[in-house]
């Protein structure tokens, strides 16, 4: 019995939530997911996947179990990249998380240009707005926006996330040009569905911070159909400056009400501690640093 696929097939069961999300996690089947787990559940004379009809629970034993699998198999890919951090050039796969759009316009170029000069390694890019688990994920290292509130991580500081506000020539003919913040109530903005009053950016004016507009003609959760929007002159876009450069550069966009944009969010990379002796690590981030310096 291979003990240690089984674990991992524990763990992938409760993390998923099911047999069926283990299964397309580690491309096997879901009968062969429950294989494993019965198998376990024999080696050790316990049951420890509650099973039903709708859905799986782990019983007493098996979440304690679980919690051991966790902690064993992490010692076991530090015992493995023992061998990786004896070697001088980088090689393996380096699993690489960061925000969707950042990924996509700041990230997603250094990493090619990175695989460019390091012919031995291979990256797993992951875009998510979501806040990955470093450890639990199985993640080298991440792109985080906002305060490190994790102190146990190492965080190597990048270039602020900058905020624009910015209308197509053609809107900023037919409805004029905002002047103040408050003007914004008698202007056309487009929105992102997920701003709120404590995801949202909020601007500043006599320092006083101003909300985005809550009404919209338009609203959407990707910032990409936002621009297309302001492109068309449609209205006035809030988006991040890496995803307008290009049209502000070439004057597709107009950027309005500079002294009022949100205040610039700090951006780390960050990575355990224990992982920095890792020469495809350390060969990244240092890649990155002289990229964003």
């Amino acid at each position: 019995m291979d003990k240690f696929r089984n674990m991992e097939v524990m763990v992938a069961v409760v993390e998923g939530g099911s047999f069926a999300a283990a299964a397309r996690q580690l491309n096997i089947s879901a009968v062969m997911v429950g294989k494993h787990i019965r198998l376990l559940e024999a080696h050790l004379g316990a049951r420890l996947v509650q099973r039903s009809t709708r859905q799986h629970s782990l019983t007493e034993v098996g979440a304690t179990f679980y919690e051991d699998c966790k902690r064993v198999l992490e010692q076991v890919r530090w015992a493995e990249s023992a061998v990786e951090r004896s070697r001088a050039a980088p090689q393996g796969l380096l699993r690489v998380s960061a925000p969707t759009t950042l990924g996509n316009h700041v990230v997603a170029p250094l990493v090619a240009d990175f695989l460019l000069h390091n012919p031995q390694v291979r990256v797993e890019l992951q875009l998510s707005d979501s806040l990955v688990d470093l450890v639990g994920d199985g993640v080298d290292v991440a792109v985080r926006i906002g305060p490190v509130v994790d102190q146990s991580l190492v965080a190597r500081p990048l270039q602020p996330y900058r905020m624009v506000i910015a209308a197509a020539p053609a809107y900023l003919e037919r409805q004029g040009r905002p002047l103040r913040a408050s003007d914004l109530a008698q202007h056309t903005c487009l929105r992102h569905s997920v701003w709120n009053g404590r995801t949202g950016w909020p601007l500043r004016e006599d320092g006083v911070a101003v909300d985005w507009p809550e009404q919209s003609r338009f609203t959407c959760n990707q910032g990409d159909s936002l621009r297309t929007a302001a492109l068309c002159g449609l209205g006035l876009v809030l988006q991040p400056r890496v995803l307008l450069a290009d049209d502000l550069a070439s004057g597709r966009l107009v950027e309005v009400l500079q002294d009022c944009a949100p205040a610039p969010r700090p951006v780390h990379l960050v990575y355990a501690p224990d992982r920095r002796q890792l020469p495809k690590l350390s060969r990244f981030v240092a890649h990155v640093l002289q990229a964003q310096g």
